[in-house]
């Protein structure tokens, strides 16, 4: 590393040290208390004598947020002409140039009037946090880029405002405002989310138990991965803690696959954990050496396991047991998971220097062995 080097590595320590710490609230749809509990935070804030204002903030006519603004200071917002209407926006230079300890600005995702500095409100936030100023934001589970497709899947709608995953990224702790289908529904029925005209057609579209139950779902695996991306860029190597991650190991036997692959995605769903698939493919299997019934086979469990929400790794090694170790270790694997096998008592003892090898390389790590039945 040259000198000029040295002196910008430093200089970017220096800023991330100056950084404002950021911190969302997600939610699986609107009204599930977002932007209630940003401002139960302020008022705690300010109680605690923490110069917080609120740059940004929509109730949307929910009395009891109302509620919540009393006694909170409140930055005034920009008026801007477009199109023949008066609008307003975030007034970001004001916030800058008071500089509050803490500011409160809602709707990430939040697209801005031309004319502004920033396309979207989350550049707006970027700006705000590299000045040094602390932020508290929200956003629902839908705006985020890499969901876009799942999200329409689910709900028919194509979803314009999305932030990209980097902001997520970005954030020194992610918060998951949690409800229950059936709660969600009687805030809606009781006019808590929208007003009166608007409730059955809710009811209708969005606000189903079906796809709320999804959208909560993706909402709850989103902060989990945000949680264990924390742990393993904070938690310092040797701290005794280690997320979960399940690896999946098959052969070319389609009915052992299918099973490893179902039970390993089950395990790694209850555990919100990541989970890989890994192939050992074998000089025996290589090329055209296995037949064109269980090629397709492969293909097809490739397919499912990516669809269960797997990584493949497919891998070309002689010793079966060295692939396994090999790709535990590069992907911080915590649990192998192994079909049962079916095999005549000759490919029982043919295999046992295998199963061996693999058993006593795992003697000196910390990785479980599960064999799936």
């Amino acid at each position: 590393m040259d000198r000029d080097d040295n002196v910008q590595h430093f200089l970017e320590l220096i800023r991330q040290s100056r950084r404002g710490k950021f911190k969302i609230y997600i939610g699986m749809s609107a009204g599930v208390g977002k932007t209630y509990r940003m401002l139960q935070e302020a008022q705690t804030l300010l109680r605690n004598g923490v110069n917080v204002q609120i740059g940004y903030i929509e109730t949307h006519g929910r009395l009891e947020t109302e509620g919540q603004l009393e006694g909170l200071p409140v930055f005034p917002r920009r008026k801007l002409f477009y199109k023949g209407k008066e609008l307003d926006e975030l007034d970001m230079q004001a916030v800058l140039n008071v500089h509050p300890e803490v500011v409160v600005i809602d709707e990430l995702a939040h697209t801005n009037i031309e004319g502004s500095k920033n396309e979207k409100r989350w550049q707006d936030v970027m700006d705000i946090l590299d000045a040094g100023i602390n932020v508290i934001s929200a956003v629902n589970i839908q705006h985020i880029e890499s969901l876009n497709e799942e999200i329409r899947n689910i709900s028919g709608i194509e979803v314009a405002e999305r932030i990209p995953d980097s902001v997520l990224k970005e954030a020194d702790e992610v918060v998951n405002i949690d409800l229950t289908a059936d709660e969600l529904i009687t805030r809606l029925k009781e006019g808590k989310i929208y007003t009166n005209d608007k409730i059955a057609v809710a009811l209708k579209n969005f606000f189903q138990p079906e796809k709320i139950l999804q959208l909560r779902e993706l909402a709850l695996k989103e902060v989990a991965s945000q949680v264990e991306r924390k742990i393993e860029s904070e938690l310092p190597r040797g701290s005794g803690y280690q997320c979960e991650r399940f690896l999946a190991c098959i052969s070319s036997n389609h009915e052992i696959a299918r099973k490893v692959i179902r039970k390993t995605a089950r395990l790694a769903s209850y555990y919100q954990s990541r989970w890989y698939l890994l192939y050992v493919q074998t000089p025996k299997e290589d090329g055209d050496k296995i037949g064109l019934a269980a090629q397709r086979h492969l293909i097809n469990n490739f397919k499912l396991a990516t669809e269960l929400g797997a990584e493949v790794i497919r891998l070309k090694q002689s010793n079966i047991a060295k692939g396994i170790m090999e790709t535990a270790e590069t992907h911080s694997i915590t649990t192998i998971c192994i079909g049962k096998p079916h095999l005549s008592l000759y490919n029982v003892i043919m295999s046992t220097a295998v199963f061996n090898q693999l058993l006593n390389k795992l003697a000196a790590s910390d990785i479980d062995v599960v064999i799936l039945s």
